[in-house]
């Protein structure tokens, strides 16, 4: 079924991490990876491969379904990170979706969080890329604002919590760009 939108996609198998394609039509190289299982550094070349193949077919748009990774370490983190590299300079941007608590505790720890677009569901996962083909860029971010408490330069690539690098205040800002304190 991959093979379908990815050819060769499925060639190889990883018991620890299935990975399952879903084309998004409506949206230019836009495809939902829905994640089950875990991202250790075991299997972490095996996911940057898979994800690789996706990128180089021009699938530049990502969604990570992660509903199903019940674990990913700082490893898993770094191939996010790499995912990233490669899909901005091709006009591309990569979301993740609906993910556990823990996991997402583990990309706050690593000071992550703020780099990827973490939405709620595929609804708003598609609507972030609907948006950004047609402005260019979604909303207000990023954004460069300075601390309310320390006045620390901070810069927000996306609506959610934070901490601020200087002070370590917890600061939110909402889809508009305002910031509150956390």
């Amino acid at each position: 079924m991959n093979n379908d939108i990815v050819p060769g996609f499925d060639d190889e198998k990883d018991d620890s991490l299935k990975i399952r394609l879903q084309k998004i039509d409506e949206v230019t190289g836009c495809l939902v990876l829905y994640l089950t299982g875990y991202i250790d550094t075991y299997n972490s070349n095996y996911f940057q491969k898979r994800v690789g193949r996706t990128i180089e077919t021009g699938f530049i748009r990502l969604i990570f379904h992660c509903g199903g990774l019940n674990y990913v370490s700082s490893t898993g983190i770094g191939s996010f990170t790499s995912f990233l590299k490669q899909v901005k300079p091709r006009g591309g941007d990569l979301v993740l979706l609906e993910i556990q608590p823990k996991v997402y505790e583990v990309f706050q720890l690593l000071g992550f969080s703020q780099f990827f677009n973490i939405k709620e569901n595929l609804e708003e996962s598609v609507g972030y890329f609907s948006e950004k083909g047609e402005k260019g860029q979604a909303g207000p971010f990023p954004k460069i604002f300075k601390c309310p408490i320390c006045g620390k330069k901070l810069k927000a690539t996306r609506a959610g919590r934070f901490r601020c690098s200087e002070c370590k205040t917890i600061l939110a800002i909402d889809n508009a760009g305002q910031v509150f304190l956390g």
